[in-house]
């Protein structure tokens, strides 16, 4: 569809360059190609033009149309109100954490696996709404079993809860599991630490059978968990967003002296005597195993999962708790909410 409209053609604001009237197109169009500034482009009512605006104009006529700098849209006036004509998106990084696996309990306990890390970018338009969901770490009551931590996501990208830990109740035992990162394998219910998620996180470490009978460190999102020996093994290390912090460490496993197994870098949960620590909140990390005579040892649980996300230059977006740092803004989710763009 064409278009005629009289009046000039204004370069303003802080910005330079060309505008080029290029030959017609198929369609007998004018093909108007514009310089590729920072500044804002407002197509003007008859007898306007284009020029760059930081804000609206204050007395508008009907069919004004600008490029709004605030929220990088095109509107026009339809002399009761701006509408929305075309908006432009912008970059976002996304940083999805998932819930870490509780760890192990009994006569010994293996490490939970941390929550699924998964690093993304997404296109986002002014105005768009998307949901953010934080997953919970895993769970369990005394010796366990307990459970894989829950998933966690932003828009349609999810990241896998951790599995959890093998554990040896007394009389019973019960195996690792997969998830974003495996669980540690134990004496009792399965040597074999759980698989982790490709892309996502790593496997758990394996136990041993036979004196001092010992469980896995749960696997990290930057590598696998430890494998039982003399003491429990311990957690896989995790990874490190732009914010710097290490995230998604796996819990430490023990044996069944007691002895444990430290959580992973990344907010695993230490392993132990007694009752196994908790993987550290918002960071996805495992939960670390319990180890007690007479299979009363007591499980960490996982800690709980985070969503952050940022882009570069001042606030365009809300949600969450919003800094700017460092030419970036970020937006934080400790608890599940909606992203506007």
């Amino acid at each position: 569809m064409g278009y005629s409209m009289s009046g000039k053609i204004v370069l303003a604001g802080a910005t330079s360059g060309t505008i080029t009237l290029q030959a017609p197109d198929v369609a007998g169009n004018t093909v108007i190609t514009l310089p590729a500034t920072s500044g804002n482009l407002t197509l003007g009512s008859a007898g306007g033009g284009i020029e760059s605006v930081a804000s609206r104009p204050g007395s508008p006529t009907a069919g004004t149309v600008i490029w709004n700098t605030t929220s990088n849209v095109l509107e026009t006036y339809t002399g009761t109100g701006w509408v929305t004509l075309a908006s432009q998106s912008y970059t976002v990084q996304v940083l999805i954490v998932a819930g870490g696996g509780a760890g192990g309990g009994g006569w010994q306990g293996s490490g939970g696996g941390a929550g699924g890390y998964v690093e993304s970018t997404a296109n986002a338009f002014p105005g768009d709404t998307i949901s953010v969901v934080v997953g919970a770490g895993g769970t369990g009551t005394g010796a366990g079993p307990g459970t894989n931590g829950s998933d966690s996501s932003f828009g349609i990208t999810t990241a896998i809860g951790g599995g959890r830990g093998g554990g040896e109740p007394s009389g019973s035992g019960y195996g690792a599991t997969s998830g974003g990162s495996g669980g540690g394998g134990n004496h009792a219910g399965g040597l074999t630490g759980g698989a982790g998620t490709a892309g996502q996180g790593y496997a758990g470490g394996n136990g041993i059978t036979g004196s001092p009978y010992g469980g896995g460190g749960g696997g990290g999102a930057g590598g696998v968990g430890g494998n039982a020996s003399g003491t429990g093994g311990t957690g896989g290390p995790g990874s490190t967003w732009y914010d710097n912090v290490a995230r998604s460490g796996g819990g430490g496993g023990t044996v069944r002296s007691g002895a444990g197994g430290s959580g992973g870098v990344g907010g695993g949960g230490n392993a132990g005597g007694g009752t196994g620590t908790a993987g550290t909140v918002n960071t996805g990390g495992g939960g670390g195993g319990g180890a007690g005579s007479s299979g009363t040892g007591v499980l960490g649980a996982g800690g709980s999962g985070i969503v952050k996300l940022r882009y570069s230059g001042s606030q365009k977006g809300t949600g969450g708790t919003v800094i700017t740092f460092d030419g970036y803004t970020y937006h934080t989710f400790t608890s599940s909410g909606t992203f506007t763009a």
